[in-house]
């Protein structure tokens, strides 16, 4: 679990912007001079002398930053990794074991308990990794005075630094990942300033050690983000053997209808439902993978995490919570994912190429595969967007 934490702070984090810095303060005036910035906007003297004297950096914390993963995930690695048996049989234990509670909950804030509980798991395995391992001030001040993104997490720290001055947490409970993500739905400090609840009216948001404060916390922040009740996430469909790959992406919206006329199916062959509801197509493994239809709420996971991955792994696993089958497909077996060497090389060559993939990071995001996509159109390849050591292989021929 904790490798997957890792990898998807990887993936939000290679998003911030980064920032170069010629050369850093020492820590300790780096420290004073935050004080003063923290001091301005607030904060107490008791908060800053609790949590600010004789704070010292996390060389663990640095080394987690500069550590890149190997390999990235496949979709078949990663639905098999994260939407397991054992998760499922602990996802249906946990919705019954909290079942007043999350139907209390849901009815409040128009959010299937079932959904909850998938998001839940899938951050701290139901709450087992909630407590966190890294002090948060310390971990965020560390990565704050490192430079390399010290605007996004100066605002987190001080953010933390708020929460706990607004007596929510006491400095020694305030702990998380080395990143900064807390609690059990792990929130970055401003995620939780925009959206933590005190749902039991004791005067704290409570996202460690109270689970109605963070159910509460997790339904605000997908109400707030276009959550609709009544609604799923989505559903694998069949495609027809003729289906045009350009139409696959999440840009394009069409109502069911349309794509019914197009040749779209549900999996076992019978007509799409015939709502009024708009979706997209996606294919997260290629186009000799699985194909889902998805429609607003699946948007609304994406607001939460990025990854088009995560998203389907939510909605699945949901899914699975309430008896629903395992997909058709996770993609070929023998599927490899990129190294992130191979991943900058692949984002290199396409920029060379004319093929804007949204920087050279090593992360194929969503603006990466949509430059693969591009060169795959002017190569007369299937733009199905997605990488692969072949799709590498190909780009470095050129056109």
């Amino acid at each position: 679990m904790r490798v997957f934490m890792s990898l998807m702070l990887a993936v939000l984090l290679g998003l911030v912007a980064q920032t170069s810095v010629a050369q850093e303060p020492s820590f300790n005036d780096w420290l004073v001079e935050l004080r003063q910035e923290a001091s301005q906007k607030g904060i107490s003297q008791a908060t800053l002398d609790a949590t600010l004297i004789g704070l010292e950096p996390i060389p663990r914390v640095i080394e987690l930053d500069r550590r890149q993963p190997e390999f990235t995930w496949t979709f078949r690695d990663y639905m098999t990794k994260l939407v397991n048996d054992v998760r499922i049989k602990k996802g249906k234990r946990k919705l019954a074991e909290n079942k007043k509670l999350l139907n209390e909950i849901g009815q409040k804030y128009g959010i299937q308990p079932r959904y909850l509980v998938a998001f839940w798991g899938l951050e701290t395995d139901f709450g087992r990794l909630a407590k966190g391992y890294f002090p948060t001030i310390a971990a965020l001040a560390t990565l704050a005075h490192d430079g390399r993104r010290s605007a996004f997490f100066r605002a987190q720290l001080l953010a933390a630094l708020k929460i706990i001055d607004e007596g929510h947490i006491s400095p020694a409970r305030m702990k998380g990942s080395w990143a900064g993500a807390m609690g059990h739905f792990q929130f970055i400090p401003t995620t939780f300033q925009a959206y933590a609840q005190d749902y039991d009216g004791d005067g704290k948001k409570d996202i460690w050690g109270n689970q109605a404060d963070a159910y509460a916390s997790a339904a605000n922040f997908l109400t707030k983000s276009k959550w609709k009740d009544g609604e799923t996430w989505g559903r694998e469909v069949k495609l027809p053997a003729n289906f045009d790959f350009n139409l696959s992406t999440k840009k394009i919206k069409k109502s069911l209808s349309k794509w019914q006329s197009l040749g779209i199916r549900r999996l076992d062959g019978r007509n799409l439902p015939t709502v009024d509801i708009k979706a997209s197509v996606i294919t997260p493994a290629g186009a000799k993978g699985p194909a889902f239809l998805v429609y607003g709420n699946f948007r609304t996971i994406m607001v939460w995490n990025q990854s088009i991955f995560y998203a389907i792994a939510v909605g699945h696993l949901a899914d699975r919570f309430v008896g629903l089958p395992r997909l058709s497909s996770l993609g070929p077996k023998g599927d490899k994912g990129l190294t992130h060497e191979e991943g900058r090389a692949l984002q290199e060559r396409l920029a060379a190429l004319g093929f804007d993939p949204g920087g050279t990071d090593g992360v194929v995001g969503p603006k990466s595969r949509e430059a693969i996509r591009n060169f795959q159109r002017k190569a007369g390849l299937v733009p199905d967007g997605y990488p692969s050591p072949e799709l590498l292989a190909r780009v470095k021929k050129g056109l």
